[in-house]
């Protein structure tokens, strides 16, 4: 090969190389995306312990109802990231998974289930660009006055006011409650 060929050529497959998707491990919204899902963690889990001592589960409830979404909305990166929660039994029907979703959360229930321990988390690339990250809601002891079998009569009460169709009940400790998932446009 002559050194102009040559040099085109690595210029060619360089060119290439770049343009092919990087892995998971690579993609800089991986890290960006657990960034984000453990902050909406420790913001929610934050005003939730606040809310219990001070006024107990019902009012726990109404942060859950009126200051996760927007603590999620402040997360989300400009148009660049959408970050939310979403499970298998949802309690807010705006929360429902979409099929991809759904999908990841049965398989990270079969995981808890399989006695996995640890972040359980997915993270993919689409062939258009866009990537999606979760990871899963283990319940908490704390989680059982809102979500557990055995409910407090105010509990139930709130619940059936705001939420008429909630699915959300009747977990156990250790149990998959649900998910964290980031969903990042094209870039």
């Amino acid at each position: 090969m002559h050194a102009a060929t040559h040099t085109t050529f690595a210029g060619i497959c360089l060119g290439l190389l770049a343009s092919l998707p990087t892995s998971a491990a690579e993609d800089p919204r991986l890290a960006a995306s657990r960034e984000l899902a453990a902050t909406l963690q420790s913001e929610l889990g934050s005003r939730l312990k606040q809310a219990m001592t001070a006024g107990g589960p019902v009012q726990a409830i109404d942060v859950c109802r009126m200051e996760a979404p927007a603590m999620a909305a402040r997360l989300n990166l400009g148009a660049s990231a959408r970050v939310g929660r979403t499970a298998l039994r949802v309690r807010n029907p705006a929360n429902a998974p979409d099929a991809g979703a759904r999908t990841v959360l049965e398989g990270f229930a079969h995981r808890l289930a399989a006695g996995e321990t640890g972040p359980i988390e997915e993270f993919r690339t689409l062939p258009d660009g866009s990537a999606r990250y979760m990871q899963a809601i283990v319940t908490q002891p704390m989680c059982l006055a809102c979500h557990g079998p055995a409910l407090a009569e105010p509990v139930r009460q709130a619940l059936a006011k705001h939420y008429p169709a909630d699915e959300a009940t009747g977990f156990r400790v250790g149990e998959m409650r649900g998910a964290f998932i980031v969903d990042w446009k094209a870039d």
